[in-house]
């Protein structure tokens, strides 16, 4: 096609409104082109095909030379439309070599602090913009219930309080002030909704889930980010109630575009319209899924090439309305116009890259971000680390595995075939790294363990083409590398134990039957145990797992995935230079049998145990340990009688018994008594972080708004019921350690 005489053409008029710019750009565009538009591609594929055969609107996984390429071939369409460049940059700047990688989302949540959240996105979104990257698609607002599913990493954590909290902080650093600004990328929130609530946490399975349960805990995250702006959805895959979420027409329109009035721009995951043809099976064709998809409010679809060919036939057969394509087409338009990708289509910038990317700020605030991370769940007396200590042991097969500290979605963990090796060595300082500086007492190290090897899928690739993950195996333990860990441990004054997880156990794909450490990981915690030397266990995993018995006592710290400056922190808490002051944004499960072990469960069971277990966790939402202790006097009410639309206001004193400073979580719950629906016992509602002296004492002025203090009736509506309260004031969700003042709602 002849290219536009773009003297004629308003919608590259600047002046002209955006609605007045896409009326005109939409009448010039035929259908083939409005199709494009709604495709997201894969730039591993052949850029050519892409953008001048089937129109692209965007596309991801892009290499840096595929950037510029992809630019370069948009100019030479007919009509000019930019491309909008994705990427998965969930934890920093995921597939730029060299890029600042922070912890993964769930090890940022242990820090339960919105600001720093916030400051995280805004150095990810700087470093991501500056490569000509547009649009990450983060945060992930899913609550991880089920232990077992793959993808626990990658969310804030178990509570929805706190996941809108620090969704809405990530949402706000990526975005910036607005559109217009040269650092800002688009967020996306995903994955709306309900996600991980799937049968045997087995990733994308079936959703069980009610509509008044969707309402009651897995909505209101994204509620409050889509009413502050964030500017795109992403689609989960699961179905729920046998419905796709692809074409759930009471979620995306009733509730997302209806009730909440969302306009920002929809996406679907990796090819969810193609699914429902070959693995869902709930639509007979790609003329029928495109159809389907469009009618249902989808504006750009991720990875389905079939979506072109399909949509062009349903309109052809009159299943679609090409009105319906426009709408669509309209919404991405827009976005791209405010974007103002049409006068800067924000291509990699040689001078930004060189002074953005991994600056001294950003690994400033990485540290910050990893040592904010550690969680300290047990200490028999052993840390911090004697100054006096002569000989550090240091064990296992993660102590000095740089990419796995990374975690999932950085460099070599599979997703992009451009970083094969991952990110540079030297910016990733490893746990045996950090030890070795930081100490003067001689570190030396031992593998003592292998965790998993991996064999070929026999299915084969899905029917999409894409291959399917590796099995893994369990290694098994090896003889000889645990005798060489006991020997070192036997000569040396502590043994730091590093277990976990590796990168082929996470994701996408890769939900675990089992919590357990697996391969030889066991079988050397054990053996290091036995030798009575004093034990410290570094839990490096993507989610929580299960400890052996034989370390039921030892000091055990869990650090998530804690990004490039991970080791460094860690080394600094062992020996005593920082204080923990992570808590959990997660319970951990003895056995795999209590899954799920959220805290906020409904009431209404027989009893308070299994048969053959306690229900207890082995620790709980809100668990972390310090260097000092923080004694909680009684609570105070000062409010006992409010209406809903008043301010509950309590207060607390804190001391600090210790020698050392404490950085304390204050925790505050609320519990309805008698509610007229089955509800949660306790409910997070607020916190507040305290800095308390050694030998100090902190007062904790508590606001709430009695308005918070809700359920959602049988009929779906969230109210506020009259009737008596709790105010449960602590350092975690343990009933037993929490303070309870009651108050009245009338």
């Amino acid at each position: 096609m002849t290219r536009v005489d773009t003297a004629e053409a308003a919608y590259l008029d600047a002046t002209l409104s955006v609605d007045e710019r896409v009326a005109d750009l939409l009448a010039r565009m035929t259908l083939p082109e409005k199709v494009g538009q709604m495709m997201q591609f894969d730039a591993r594929e052949e850029l050519e095909h892409i953008v001048l055969e089937r129109h692209a609107g965007s596309i991801l996984h892009t290499s840096p030379e595929k950037v510029l390429r992809a630019a370069d071939l948009t100019a030479q369409t007919r009509l000019g439309i930019p491309l909008l460049v994705a990427e998965d940059c969930i934890h920093g700047h995921s597939f730029w070599e060299g890029a600042t990688i922070f912890p993964t989302q769930l090890g940022m949540a242990a820090s339960w602090d919105a600001d720093l959240v916030q400051r995280v996105a805004k150095a990810t979104a700087a470093e991501v913009a500056a490569t000509g990257i547009h649009w990450t698609f983060s945060p992930v607002l899913c609550i991880a219930r089920d232990l077992r599913w793959g993808r626990v990493g990658e969310t804030f954590g178990e509570d929805p309080f706190l996941i809108g909290e620090l969704a809405s902080a990530m949402v706000r650093g990526y975005q910036g002030d607005g559109l217009d600004d040269p650092d800002a990328i688009l967020a996306t929130a995903k994955h709306f909704a309900g996600y991980s609530e799937t049968q045997g946490g087995r990733d994308a399975s079936e959703a069980d889930i009610s509509r008044r349960k969707l309402r009651s805990w897995f909505l209101p995250p994204f509620e409050r980010v889509a009413r502050e702006g964030c500017r795109t959805f992403m689609l989960g895959y699961q179905t729920t109630d046998g419905v796709p979420i692809t074409v759930n027409d009471w979620l995306l329109s009733d509730v997302l575009r209806g009730e909440w009035g969302y306009t920002g721009t929809l996406i679907t995951d990796w090819d969810n319209v193609g699914r429902m043809v070959w693995e869902q099976k709930v639509q007979p064709d790609y003329a029928s899924a495109a159809a389907a998809a469009v009618k249902a409010g989808n504006d750009m679809v991720m990875t389905t090439p079939g979506f072109y060919a399909g949509a062009l036939e349903a309109v052809e057969r009159g299943m679609l309305a090409e009105a319906d394509i426009d709408q669509a087409v309209s919404r991405i338009l827009s976005l791209k116009f405010r974007f103002g990708l049409f006068e800067n289509p924000r291509l990699p910038d040689r001078e930004r890259i060189a002074s953005v990317i991994a600056q001294s700020e950003h690994s400033d605030l990485n540290l910050e971000v990893a040592r904010r991370s550690l969680v300290l769940l047990r200490n028999d007396g052993t840390l911090p680390v004697a100054p006096a200590t002569q000989r550090i042991a240091v064990v296992g097969p993660l102590a000095d595995d740089a990419q796995t500290q990374l975690g999932d979605w950085a460099g070599s963990s599979g997703q992009v075939d451009w970083m094969p090796q991952g990110h540079p060595r030297a910016q990733i300082t490893t746990i045996l790294d950090g030890l070795r500086e930081r100490s003067s007492a001689a570190v030396e190290y031992a593998r003592g363990a292998e965790i998993l090897r991996l064999t070929d899928d026999p299915a084969g690739v899905f029917p999409d083409g894409q291959p399917r993950p590796p099995i893994v195996a369990p290694s098994e333990p090896d003889a000889e590398q645990i005798a060489e860990a006991v020997a070192l441990a036997e000569r040396s004054d502590v043994v730091v134990a590093v277990v976990g997880d590796r990168i082929e156990l996470v994701g996408e794909g890769r939900s675990t039957a089992t919590l357990d450490l697996i391969g030889g990981q066991r079988a050397l915690l054990d053996a290091l145990a036995a030798t009575g030397t004093p034990l410290v266990v570094i839990m490096m995993a993507s989610k929580p797992l299960i400890l052996p018995e034989s370390v039921r006592e030892a000091s055990v710290v869990w650090v998530a995935n804690p990004g490039m400056q991970g080791g460094r922190a860690i080394a600094e808490l062992l020996l005593g230079e920082i204080e923990p002051s992570g808590r959990l944004p997660i319970s951990f499960a003895r056995h795999a049998g209590q899954q799920p072990t959220y805290y906020n469960q409904i009431r209404g069971q027989h009893g308070d145990r299994y048969a053959d277990l306690t229900q207890e966790p082995a620790f709980a939402f809100g668990d972390g340990l310090s260097y000092t202790t923080v004694e909680y006097g009684d609570a105070e009410v000062l409010t006992p009688v409010v209406s809903a639309g008043d301010t509950i206001r309590a207060r607390i004193t804190l001391r600090n018994t210790g020698e050392r400073a404490a950085h304390e979580v204050v925790q505050i719950y609320v519990r309805d008594t008698v509610t007229s629906v089955s509800w949660a016992d306790k409910e997070l509602k607020a916190y507040r972080h305290v800095d308390v002296a050694a030998g100090g004492t902190a007062t904790v002025e508590i606001e709430l708004a009695a308005s918070s203090c809700t359920i959602v009736d049988a009929a779906g509506r969230r109210i506020v019921e009259p009737g008596e309260f709790e105010l449960l004031i602590g350092p975690s969700s343990r009933d037993e350690v929490l303070r309870a003042v009651s108050f009245e709602i009338r």
